[in-house]
């Protein structure tokens, strides 16, 4: 593939910085931490990592609330910390992708420090302003995803801001064009350090509805979806004035301009809405984003017809950008614990679900932890650090629990992330899931997950072939892999007990990389282990 098309079929391994490595023994990860831990990313055989936000940043929201988005925050190091991994990542072919969260900014960065001082500044308009009601109520029932209320009254301007975030988190006005430029600017002093991509979070935020229009109230029966219990008031709502707006689609292709203007660079785009698979599509569409991913596979439904079903509405609405799954992230329980539930702990389980998304069409984000097959942390309250936990403790125990520290070293103290007290703690069950350990076991998630990468990057069929489903079992999950050369089917067994399968074509199954049990064909009948898989080159019967 071209350069430009590096992306196509890669994965994409994310690191949440503070809980990577440490390297200067103060509880969080940093910058000289991944550094360091570069040659075992390239032993993962991934194509590139997207580390998640470590500009300066007051923290409310652990780098999300950006204060200067040219300067990177002590406490992950320095700017000559980042070039050096920035070099050093790309000397071992590792390409590197940065969040970029446009939306909003901190309450305490230069712009939003100014446009509160009056009416009348320069920045006045920089941010979403809005009078109250005559009673001195909101502008309007926009919710914060954070719960409550979306405007916070400030006393300076006497006006309401919108937040849809945290109170600290303001967002900006992007329908001022010079808003729209200084956010460009930021994204192209990267780009010009030679940053290869960029993680567009929350990228369908960046417009509201000038006319501050009310959401429209959401049915009891609709209210749990798009990651959003129905505790949160969130839920309550049908969000279609507060982001999502037909405006940003122009922006998304002032993005693309910028990034075309740097060969190689990509921009996928997180995307929450309330049909969040058409907005993907409209979002890539023509001179838009390259990729982009949302929530659906991230959510607890692990059936058949759920994975069948988003797949195959991406598929026929997205006709021009090209797909990127997830099955975990920093925002959501980890994919051992949300869809392996009572299995969590099943070494089996964690190797089928990485084999599993990486052989979907599209390119693949996968979060750092993935590859141990690690379950979500539990957690007491005291130890909480996510305000989004805290709020709602205990129906929701927020983010932490997918965000505890890397274990490296199953007999170092905090499993060798850091010689001090780690921001989180590390969870016993961590620790003998370390790096060290895994290593040097040929059974162990680590082991398949290498050698599946290796032998993945090899099938071009796997990386940018076409994707064609099968109806065969209810908790087989069976598609074909194709191109102009050659036919694979790929079956999954979602559950953990034996079953059974006739095949609608005679195959051969393809040797596979050892460290996980393989189904077991018999002519066009295959049994499966629970949880194992099968992939065969086929012709038709």
């Amino acid at each position: 593939m071209s350069q430009e098309l590096w992306w196509k079929g890669a994965v994409i391994y994310q690191i949440y910085p503070r809980s990577f490595c440490d390297s200067n023994a103060d509880g969080i990860g940093d910058l000289p931490g991944i550094r360091k831990k570069l040659p075992y990313i390239a032993s993962l055989g991934v194509d590139a990592i997207w580390i998640s936000p470590f500009f300066k940043s007051p923290m409310r929201d652990f780098g999300y609330d950006i204060s200067d988005y040219r300067a990177v925050d002590p406490m992950f190091g320095s700017m000559d910390d980042f070039d050096r991994l920035l070099e050093e990542a790309h000397a071992l072919n590792i390409k590197i992708m940065i969040d970029q969260v446009l939306s909003h900014t901190s309450d305490q960065h230069p712009w939003f420090e100014e446009s509160r001082q009056n009416q009348t500044n320069a920045k006045a308009d920089w941010y979403m302003w809005a009078d109250s009601k005559p009673d001195g109520s909101p502008p309007n029932n926009w919710l914060s995803i954070f719960g409550g209320m979306g405007w916070q009254w400030d006393s300076r301007r006497q006006q309401y801001y919108l937040h849809n975030f945290l109170t600290s988190q303001p967002d900006l006005n992007f329908h001022n064009p010079e808003v729209q430029q200084a956010v460009l600017d930021n994204i192209e002093f990267w780009l010009k350090k030679g940053v290869d991509g960029l993680r567009l979070d929350a990228i369908n935020f960046c417009f509201n509805d000038q006319e501050l229009r009310d959401n429209p109230a959401k049915p009891i029966s609709e209210r749990n979806g798009r990651g959003f219990s129905a505790d949160n008031p969130y839920a309550y709502q049908y969000h279609y004035y507060n982001n999502t707006r037909p405006e940003n689609l122009a922006f998304m292709a002032s993005i693309r301009t910028l990034l075309d203007r740097y060969p190689g660079t990509v921009a996928l785009g997180e995307i929450s809405s309330e049909d969040s698979i058409q907005t993907m599509a409209d979002y890539t569409q023509g001179n838009r984003l390259h990729m982009a991913y949302s929530f659906e596979l991230l959510t607890d439904d692990f059936s058949v017809s759920h994975i069948r079903d988003t797949v195959e509405q991406l598929e026929s609405k997205m006709t021009d950008g090209w797909p990127c799954w997830a099955i975990s992230n920093h925002d959501v329980a980890r994919v051992a614990s949300r869809w392996g539930k009572e299995h969590a702990h099943s070494v089996q389980l964690n190797k089928m679900l990485t084999a599993l998304v990486t052989s979907l069409r599209g390119s693949v984000c996968s979060y750092q932890g993935e590859e141990l097959g690690l379950h979500e942390a539990e957690l007491p309250f005291e130890a909480l650090q996510d305000p989004f936990g805290i709020e709602f403790w205990p129906t929701f125990k927020g983010r932490d629990g997918c965000r505890t520290p890397m274990p490296w070293c199953s007999e170092a103290e905090h499993a060798g992330f850091s010689q001090a007290t780690p921001w989180l703690p590390v969870p016993q069950c961590h620790q003998n899931m370390a790096v060290g350990k895994q290593s040097q076991d040929q059974a162990s998630c680590l082991a398949f997950y290498r050698a599946w990468m290796t032998w993945r990057a090899k099938q071009a069929v796997i990386k940018f072939g076409k994707i064609e489903f099968v109806n065969l079992h209810d908790t087989v999950l069976c598609f074909y892999r194709y191109d102009d050369t050659q036919r694979w089917i790929c079956c999954f067994n979602l559950c953990a007990e034996k079953q059974s399968v006739v095949l609608p074509d005679r195959s051969q199954q393809i040797n596979l990389p050892n460290c996980i049990e393989l189904a077991q064909q018999v002519g066009q009948i295959v049994n499966f282990p629970g949880h194992g898989i099968y992939l065969g080159s086929c012709t038709k019967a």
